[in-house]
């Protein structure tokens, strides 16, 4: 299947995959790019904290609306610990709570202390993060000085070894599910160790097929003559999900909203109960959702 970019509005549908630099938040990223580049529509899949750098996707137009799918895939990071340090953050950027002397953990401590977060675990979201409580913003109220008790949540880390160590400062390389806190994993390992902890420094380095060494930085992509030559297609973005190619039929019943027969095969158990669907010429049509023996539009961007 060939890869296309469709346009909207004088300008392409597609993401970017950006290097985002330290001390900048993700939405003031985006607020500058559509600024400085004229983009009408422009949104960001997963945010990164002031304090990280690497890989932050951008999505042009009608990606926007794509974003929830993106976000889904597995992430990879780069983290900068400080043993000894406790923050209310959990982070350098937080004030400081508590000090201690981290010189006598070993390696090998940290090594086997590391084997509890590997696999399904459940993490508490920081107070300063942006999950809502009785439609509060956690920041908001940990701002206010107010704690509130935190549902821990699911996530999985599939990966997570010693990169480098010499105390107090550990490099741990980190694999793991959309919604991991890299800041709670720091805060935890430190109270694990007993020495406590905090995240010194971050980088995403992939988030699924968007890798770090791909990354166009903020500087590069503002003084292109031709930002569009970034721009990564629906369909190289979204090449782990399933997809499906629209026959005539097909396409024009799903661009007018109705549903289309979905093959014995994909209505099988095991069957995907999400796909995307493209046209003849690999440009995104619809993401559709398996509904018995059917395939219903869910979100339709072809018209």
């Amino acid at each position: 299947m060939s890869i296309s970019l469709k346009m909207e509005d004088d300008h392409p549908i597609g993401f970017l995959n950006l290097n985002k630099p330290a001390a900048m938040t993700s939405h003031a990223v985006v607020a500058r790019v559509r600024r400085s580049l004229g983009i009408k529509k422009l949104g960001h899949a997963g945010t990164l904290d002031p304090l990280a750098t690497g890989v932050l996707v951008l999505c042009v137009g009608g990606a926007t609306r794509l974003s929830e799918y993106v976000m889904e895939s597995t992430k990879r990071y780069r983290a900068l610990l400080r043993l000894g340090v406790t923050t209310d953050t959990y982070d350098a950027e937080g004030t400081i709570v508590r000090q201690r002397d981290p010189s006598r953990v070993t390696r090998a401590q940290i090594e086997r202390a590391l084997q509890q977060f590997i696999g399904p675990i459940e993490q508490v979201p920081p107070m300063y993060s942006a999950v809502k409580y009785n439609g509060r913003k956690l920041y908001e109220l940990a701002r206010a000085g107010k704690t509130v008790e935190r549902r821990p949540r699911p996530v999985t880390i599939y990966e997570l070894e010693v990169a480098h160590y010499v105390s107090p400062f550990l490099t741990l390389e980190v694999v793991c599910s959309p919604g991991t806190y890299i800041r709670s994993l720091a805060h935890d390992l430190g109270q694990a160790l007993k020495v406590g902890a905090s995240l010194a420094g971050l980088t995403r380095t992939a988030s699924g097929m968007f890798t770090l060494e791909n990354a166009v930085s903020l500087e590069t992509l503002l003084s292109s003559e031709n930002w569009r030559e970034y721009l990564i297609a629906p369909a190289q973005a979204l090449e782990a999900w399933d997809s499906i190619i629209l026959d005539d039929d097909a396409l024009r019943a799903v661009r007018q909203g109705r549903a289309i027969a979905r093959h014995a095969d994909q209505a099988a158990g095991l069957a995907p109960l999400l796909a995307m669907a493209y046209d003849g010429e690999g440009v995104l049509v619809a993401v559709l959702r398996a509904a018995g023996d059917v395939w219903k539009p869910q979100k339709v961007f072809s018209t």
